[in-house]
């Protein structure tokens, strides 16, 4: 090969492997599944790679702060609307939801299916002698939580136990203990170690899960790949993303359902 053709194919790869965003998400999205289904829909239509940095909403809020990304995509939507007001990012936009879900053994000591809604659910989860296993890191799931508990979660240490660990393996320590835990529907049914455990408490209004998406600004951080970065939050919100997201499914389980408005 000469070496002009030699120099176009070393550009013309470079130029290939810079096609990437980087996309800041919770852990629910990646632990599911979705990304996995719904991200070669995407690239193989753009040419454009989705790199998936997945970590609790909190961290990939900080994240994203420190210009690590050039995509959000998480489930805390005040965390969200103060990310944008601050100058961080561009718009937010609504993507898809599911629930969260409070499971436990399935002897239930703590008589959690009795009651009638999620703040009664954990007021008598508290006022019993069952451990509860909340991840303790500032995501998504970990925010929820600690807002239901009608006076504030118990002090961590006694039978409430922060794991500081992401949902996978809080749901594991819940397991190997029979604890309570709030996680999202999605990662308890993609879930394997379920065995002595069950879902106990759902369908409060308190539990409904919104995910959003918001391209990074670039006045803020001026690495953001603009174009590529809202290429992606356009397919996503858009009606070959949402129909990707709605045909996504564990056996005859949809595990998200999208709700974008553009």
């Amino acid at each position: 090969m000469k070496a002009p053709m030699i120099a176009a194919a070393l550009l013309a790869g470079a130029a290939q492997a810079d096609t990437f965003i980087t996309v800041q998400s919770t852990t629910s999205t990646q632990n599911s599944g979705l990304y996995d289904a719904i991200l070669p829909i995407f690239e193989a239509e753009t040419g454009i790679d989705v790199r998936v940095v997945a970590v609790g909403t909190g961290q990939a809020l900080r994240n994203a702060r420190s210009c690590d990304g050039d995509v959000l995509l998480v489930h805390a939507k005040e965390a969200e609307e103060a990310f944008v007001t601050d100058g961080f990012g561009l718009t937010r936009q609504d993507v898809m939801y599911n629930d969260f879900v409070l499971i436990g053994p399935v002897d239930d000591p703590a008589n959690v299916a009795d009651q009638n809604s999620i703040a009664e659910a954990l007021v008598a989860v508290a006022a019993s002698d069952a451990p509860f296993a909340s991840r303790g890191d500032d995501s998504g799931t970990h925010r929820r939580e600690v807002s239901l508990w009608p006076d504030g979660p118990p002090a961590s240490g006694t039978t409430y136990l922060e794991t500081g660990q992401g949902m996978g393996a809080t749901l594991n320590i819940a397991a190997a203990l029979q604890a309570y835990s709030l996680t999202d529907r999605a990662t308890w049914l993609t879930f394997a170690n379920t065995d002595g455990m069950t879902i106990l408490h759902e369908g409060d209004p308190a539990l409904f899960n919104q995910y959003g998406v918001i391209v990074i600004s670039p006045q803020a951080c001026p690495s953001v790949k603009l174009e590529d970065a809202q290429r992606f939050a356009d397919w996503i919100t858009g009606d070959t993303g949402q129909s990707a997201i709605a045909s996504y499914r564990l056996g005859e389980t949809q595990l998200f359902t999208p709700n974008a408005t553009r």
